[in-house]
């Protein structure tokens, strides 16, 4: 039997607490500093993480390896597991065509390119968010902003920023999930928090974007619509987020933000709407360099790569091939009802699926009883808590048929056979997708490996009740946490993964709401993502800006702390005089 010692370091919390950093700071100055692939990090900082349980914690080395083995086990199943299919999904819509047609319907709705900001980077970046995020959103609607005419720099920061609200719930609420099954708080209460933090950024963010579109122009002139698309997908946010499906949550604010544009456009139109897209038209030319004509095909994420098929828009999640500024696209490309309601059938599915899962009571408890409950050979009964009880993390859920990933696989079967998509096709779809994701796959695998480590050999627990002797002044801080491990490691999930068990600590030491920490870490890490230089990575890539980065995070740091602030001073508030606001 393992018992964690809280102060192994010369019977000091400090100096414990720096020597259990010691993985974090490593996959930080890995990442941040030498910039080394995250793959190669996230290996590197779980061996010194084995090796601080080992020779610092007295770990024996075997449950040591044990505890990375389960934690790999769950990155990849269900965490990447519901990646891969998400992202397949995708690619079905792709190989079919149908793509292109959801491209054209969104010029439809509007030919204002604040409009379509909105509309393109926000709503449906939402949704693609809540499908796949790891970079899909950025990537794909940052090519879709560039064929509407923006200019590169201007498109890839508005997607950027855009990026933000729905990141708490992307990838079918992965990240909340993660931070459930670490914490052992029900997912569900976590994601009811966060649905009471981040619907705040999601009213105001629209309006972020126009004013990064035209300036004060932008805003002035479209303000209604903006306004009506953040307090329709707030409010949307907060109602699936509480009491509907946290898995579902963006996908329902998304559809519900991009209704209330097309339905609040019928009555309204705003003005200036020619003279900006000249204005960004104009910028373009001059910004985009000499040669940067033509498609270029390149990989821009570690969530996909080329897969040589000529496509319009996207050649997967990350891969983009380059479109050109085109005057008035959008406008002169038409289709008719029918088409409209095939491109956006999937998402269409998706939420029929899901919304049986979770809400058809039937459905719902036989799903819950195909899960299966596996103590992990070799460590489950052989590790205690601080608080000297058996660990009950070392007990493996595999969700094999309840999983999101395993609903989006059923989801995906369905539009195959929608789309006519051969078997054939969508296996080798599948299969290329699996190829894409190979360095995704290991980042993540390495990550909650590091996390579970960290966490059963009370590295974890000895950083957060040394950081809980701040005590209310915690709260505070919770959310830079949670913004500077999505900054890092540009995923709110291993941000979550990281230090969800911290927050947690943290909170009952200090006598605050462990679940309201664990979710300021959610809500934090949302703005830290537009910084994450993966994901600047990703939107300089696809849009041709390779090599300027930085000028990217330069146009991107300031949103980023300033929601960051604002976030910080929410939560604060929420640990007392707003404490009403929670459930």
């Amino acid at each position: 039997m393992y018992l964690p010692d809280l102060s192994p370091v010369a019977d000091s919390l400090a100096l414990s607490s720096l020597v259990a950093a010691l993985p974090l700071i490593t996959l930080f100055v890995l990442l941040g500093g030498l910039r080394m692939k995250a793959h190669w990090a996230g290996l590197a900082s779980l061996a010194v993480a084995i090796v601080i349980a080992v020779a610092g914690y007295g770990m024996p080395t075997d449950l040591a390896l044990l505890s990375a083995s389960q934690g790999a086990a769950f990155g990849l199943f269900p965490i990447m597991w519901i990646v891969v299919t998400a992202i397949w999904l995708y690619q079905l819509t792709v190989v079919s065509g149908r793509f292109e047609d959801l491209r054209r319907a969104f010029g439809l709705i509007s030919d204002d390119p604040r409009v379509q900001a909105v509309i393109i980077a926000f709503c449906f970046g939402g949704l693609l968010e809540a499908l796949a995020g790891f970079g899909a959103p950025v990537a794909i609607t940052g090519v879709m902003l560039m064929a509407l005419g923006f200019s590169p720099m201007r498109a890839a920061i508005t997607v950027l920023v855009a990026n933000t609200a729905p990141v708490a719930f992307g990838a079918i609420g992965i990240p909340i999930i993660t931070a459930g099954n670490l914490t052992k708080i029900p997912y569900t209460e976590i994601g009811a928090y966060v649905g009471r933090q981040t619907p705040l950024l999601a009213l105001f963010v629209p309006l972020l974007l126009v004013a990064l579109v035209d300036g004060r122009r932008g805003v002035r002139q479209t303000w209604p619509v903006a306004l009506v698309c953040g307090a329709v997908f707030a409010l949307a946010q907060f109602v699936s987020a509480n009491y509907i499906s946290v898995e579902l949550t963006d996908i329902i604010a998304s559809l519900a933000g991009l209704t209330a544009v097309v339905l609040f456009l019928r009555v309204w139109q705003p003005k200036g709407g020619a003279q900006a897209r000249a204005a960004l038209r104009t910028e373009g030319e001059s910004e985009l360099p000499s040669g940067e004509e033509g498609a270029g095909r390149t990989n821009g994420s570690d969530a996909g790569a080329d897969d040589g098929k000529p496509q319009g828009t996207s050649g997967g999640a990350g891969t983009t091939t380059r479109i050109q500024p085109a005057p008035g696209a959008g406008t002169r490309e038409a289709g008719n009802g029918g088409r409209v309601v095939m491109a956006f059938l999937p998402y269409l599915i998706v939420i029929a699926v899901f919304s049986a899962a979770k809400l058809w009571t039937p459905f719902k408890e036989f799903l819950t009883t195909t899960d299966l409950k596996i103590s992990w050979p070799g460590l489950d009964g052989h590790v205690l808590t601080a608080a000297g009880k058996v660990s009950a993390t070392t007990v493996y859920t595999f969700p094999w048929l309840s999983s999101p990933g395993t609903l989006l696989l059923l989801s995906g079967l369905v539009v195959a056979a929608v789309y006519r998509v051969s078997a054939v096709a969508a296996a080798r779809e599948f299969a290329a997708t699996v190829y894409k994701l190979r360095w995704a796959l290991l980042t993540v695998a390495s990550v909650l490996a590091l996390a579970y480590v960290m966490n059963l050999s009370g590295q974890t627990i000895t950083i957060g009740t040394w950081i809980a002797g701040t005590g209310a002044a915690f709260a505070f801080l919770s959310p830079i946490l949670g913004w500077l491990g999505t900054a890092v490691t540009g995923s709110d999930t291993s941000a979550n993964a990281l230090f969800a068990t911290l927050q947690q600590a943290a909170g009952a030491k200090a006598g605050l709401d462990p679940t309201l920490l664990v979710a300021a870490n959610t809500s934090g890490g949302v703005v830290g993502k537009m910084i994450s230089p993966q994901n600047l990575t990703i939107a300089a890539t696809a849009v041709g800006l390779v090599g300027r980065e930085s000028a990217l995070f330069r146009g991107a740091i300031k949103w980023s702390l300033l929601l960051l602030l604002a976030m910080c001073v929410l939560v604060y508030l929420q640990s007392n005089l707003l404490a009403w606001m929670l459930p």
